[in-house]
């Protein structure tokens, strides 16, 4: 498996990765997709196998009252590669781009009927903060998670 980050030919096929991993109304619109990535405070990281893209993950932050706090808008894998390391991989580069940054903690939402995902963040030191009962929608509810990052010295 071969991990580097997104580059602008790399669109179309991280698109289409987020075709197959969600279906509307989960899915982020073609023009969201690329605003997150295109972000200044931003970092995107792909997966491939023989070249061929299989996951990617988007991680962006911004300076709150605290400093710096890291969120994962999404991690994404094709099916045919989930289970064997690639979200793992994918969450650790994502919370090394946020340290980078300067990022004290890092957080994200999960559908609490993600149990994979639940499992990955929970095995990572993620911490469940709580339930946002309408987050993907009318009665789509969501944990969110925060793991905070040791502090640099």
């Amino acid at each position: 498996m071969n991990y580097r980050l997104f580059t602008a030919d790399d669109f179309d096929a991280l698109y289409a990765i987020e075709e197959i991993c969600f279906q509307p109304p989960l899915r982020f619109e073609r023009p969201y997709m690329a605003e997150l990535i295109r972000a200044k405070n931003s970092a995107t990281w792909i997966a491939e196998a023989d070249r061929v893209m299989v996951g990617f993950a988007i991680v962006d932050w911004r300076t709150t009252s605290r400093g710096i706090l890291a969120y994962v808008p999404t991690i994404e894998v094709l099916p045919a590669y989930r289970g064997l390391g690639v979200g793992r991989e994918l969450l650790r580069l994502l919370e090394q781009s946020a340290q980078e940054a300067g990022a004290f903690a890092i957080g994200l939402h999960v559908d609490v009927q993600n149990t994979e995902a639940i499992r990955l963040y929970e095995s990572q030191a993620y911490v469940r903060l709580g339930m946002d009962r309408d987050f993907y929608g009318q009665g789509r509810a969501a944990y969110m998670y925060k793991k905070e990052f040791p502090k640099v010295e």
